[in-house]
């Protein structure tokens, strides 16, 4: 359970993408058709839904994989993906909402019991799969590293994890 909500310039945008979630979710499965009945060999329709989802959501889509979406997360969270406003350099964080997004980017949280089933059903993909609260901690503090948050070996060959306590400490010591 999320022990504490965050100002809302912090928490993903769930409002956003749940408005544009349909006609993104429609759009990947159109150009899917399509291309099952036409090919796209110059990638002439894959350049367009690219320009209408960028316009559509005000991202930068050049990374994303609009055709093979079957081999990795489904059409579904693609679309999720896609729709979910990324996060923005916020002012001011203070030290408890940062030990609430580290212990969110560690995936030791679940969606707060008010969370609606669209929330509910896509916050694993923003914990793990779109790795929201990783990209916002990248933003706001230079000393982000994913290193925090994995298994590291220490100079005698010994394997240890950093605690959420000692995450917040390098970041906190460290503002972006």
């Amino acid at each position: 359970m999320i022990t504490m909500l965050l100002r809302k310039e912090l928490e993903p945008q769930f409002d956003v993408a749940e408005q544009l979630y349909p006609e993104v979710y429609a759009a990947l499965v159109d150009y899917t058709a399509f291309c099952d009945a036409h090919g796209d060999e110059d990638n002439a329709e894959n350049d367009k839904l690219m320009i209408k989802l960028q316009t559509l959501t005000g991202k930068d889509l050049a990374g994303v994989n609009l055709w093979e979406w079957w081999e990795e997360d489904g059409a579904e969270n693609l679309a999720f993906a896609i729709s979910l406003p990324s996060p923005q350099k916020v002012t001011n964080i203070t030290l408890s909402e940062l030990t609430e997004l580290v212990q969110r980017a560690q995936g030791f949280t679940k969606p707060a019991s008010t969370a609606t089933g669209f929330q509910a059903a896509f916050y694993n993909t923003v914990v793990f799969s779109i790795r929201y609260f990783h990209q916002l901690l990248a933003l706001n503090f230079k000393a982000y590293s994913h290193k925090l948050f994995q298994r590291n070996k220490d100079s005698q060959g010994n394997y240890f994890e950093y605690s959420t306590t000692e995450i917040v400490a390098k970041l906190w010591n460290e503002k972006a």
